[in-house]
């Protein structure tokens, strides 16, 4: 996995994504409610292990390259084993970068919560979400 530099920032640039937090957010409640039969806490990151069902790796694969795509100080890894689809995810050399992956780790038990509750927990930790062209956070698409 290559894991980015200790300087990449911990930022969430939405301006390019398909997609708004809120929506982002929903992604992933409806994947884990579904797909998601255990995580585990790795020497690089964590891993999350979903059933692996028709669609669910390529669902997968795309969720983290739009991922890596907006957080840049993200890393991720995905590979089959088995009736498993396994997502590895390591961030950055940097505290706040690491808080976030904790909170990703703890994202299926906050599954239940509101988007816009997921979204200030993950702000609360220092992520800042960017959705306008002049990078402030502006208003969900």
């Amino acid at each position: 996995m290559d894991i980015p530099p200790a300087s990449t920032p911990v930022v969430c640039d939405m301006t390019a994504a398909p997609d708004t937090p809120k929506q982002r957010l929903d992604e992933y409640r409806r994947l884990f409610g579904r797909h998601l039969v255990g995580r585990e806490k790795t020497a690089e990151g964590i891993r999350f292990l979903l059933r692996a069902e028709p669609g669910v790796e390529a669902q997968v694969r795309d969720l983290a390259a739009r991922e890596r795509a907006c957080c840049a100080f993200f890393a991720f890894d995905v590979t089959t084993d088995g009736e498993h689809v396994l997502w590895d995810w390591a961030v950055s050399d940097n505290d706040a970068a690491r808080a976030l992956l904790e909170e990703f780790y703890l994202l299926p038990d906050a599954a239940p919560r509101s988007s816009g509750e997921l979204e200030e927990r993950l702000a609360s930790q220092g992520l800042h979400f960017i959705t306008e062209p002049d990078g402030t956070a502006g208003r969900s698409r």
